[in-house]
């Protein structure tokens, strides 16, 4: 069932009749889209500015009437609102009128009045009086803000509704020119005339609309149904490429395998030539969560050495310094 557009009411009189309202129309339009025959791209609509060529965002575009050549009268949206009327949910009955008096030109569009569950009987009711009566009833009806203006017609166990034209939207038959007068005027025989009856009686059947359907549709269906049979689909950009997320995943992978690697102690029998060297692997591996700690502890424990190195350095020179200032002092003495 199609979604309801909304839930209502068909009043008249002191009447109403609780209903909901469906459309009475199906959409089976094949789309075809647009492709660049080069490489098969999508071919998109851009809002584009004619003056300077570039493309122009939705909140700056404004709607405008064009009361001269290219001149134009900005109309701001808050105002046009005024003129929208507020949907009311109501089909309000205002005339009845004899159904064959309707205009075959103002038929627009059906939609189909279903009354709600427990309120049969004046829908019912409603329904039996236009068909014994042979009337129809005309409304006015607000639909997605739009004020229309319709028929509510009965056919077999059902209120349909049809949106009807203004009669400003039907042209004239007076902007024609049809053959107008008497058939005679036009040299026609009564012979001519009862065989044209005659074979239009001989064509006669009941209507059936399952007897017609859309034979281009059907024809253009089966030709795009035959083309995606043969067709040989593209691969999906996105399986070319890794998905990003799992490039992350990799790398934090590695870099928590390169610390471990990194953290383990050296193995026994393999002495650092390190005078602390003791100290500096204990502190590497007291850091292994940190990238920044583990390289601060390798330069601490460098610079320790350095350190160590200049002071043994230092004794050394003192020491010699020492036993020289000795031997001095002994030959002195003798």
């Amino acid at each position: 069932m199609a979604q309801a557009i909304w839930k209502g009411q068909v009043s008249f009189g002191l009447l109403n009749v609780p209903v909901t309202l469906y459309s009475g129309e199906v959409r089976n339009d094949i789309k075809l889209r647009m492709l660049d025959s080069r490489n098969d791209a999508r071919v998109r609509y851009e809002r584009v500015n004619e003056e300077t060529g570039d493309e122009v965002p939705w909140n700056e575009i404004v709607k405008a009437y064009e009361y001269d050549k290219d001149n134009y009268v900005k109309i701001d949206q808050d105002e046009l609102k005024e003129f929208l009327t507020e949907a009311n949910n109501n089909v309000e009955l205002e005339s009845f009128i004899d159904a064959t008096d309707l205009d075959p030109r103002f038929y627009e569009k059906p939609y189909y009045l279903v009354p709600q569950k427990k309120f049969e009987k004046g829908y019912v009711l409603l329904r039996e009086s236009l068909k014994q009566s042979g009337m129809i009833g005309i409304a006015r009806v607000v639909i997605r803000t739009r004020n229309h203006l319709a028929a509510v017609i009965p056919y077999d166990d059902a209120l349909i509704l049809n949106i009807l034209r203004f009669c400003e939207e039907v042209r004239a038959l007076d902007n024609y020119n049809f053959p107008a007068g008497d058939v005679s005027d036009y040299r026609i025989s009564d012979k001519e005339l009862k065989m044209s009856m005659d074979l239009i009686n001989s064509m006669k059947t009941e209507w059936d609309p399952e007897d017609y359907h859309d034979e281009y549709r059907k024809r253009l269906l089966e030709y795009v149904e035959q083309k995606v049979s043969k067709a040989k689909p593209k691969k999906s950009k996105k399986s070319d490429q890794p998905e990003p997320s799992s490039n992350v995943v990799d790398l934090q992978d590695l870099l928590r395998k390169s610390l471990e690697k990194n953290s383990k102690p050296k193995a026994p029998g393999k002495t650092s030539r390190k005078s602390n060297g003791d100290s500096d692997t204990g502190t590497k591996s007291g850091k292994t969560g940190s990238g920044k700690a583990a390289s601060g502890a390798r330069k601490s424990a460098s610079g320790s050495k350095r350190a160590t190195t200049g002071t043994a350095r230092k004794q050394t020179k003192d020491n010699k310094a020492d036993a020289t200032a000795g031997t001095t002092s002994k030959r002195k003495t003798s």
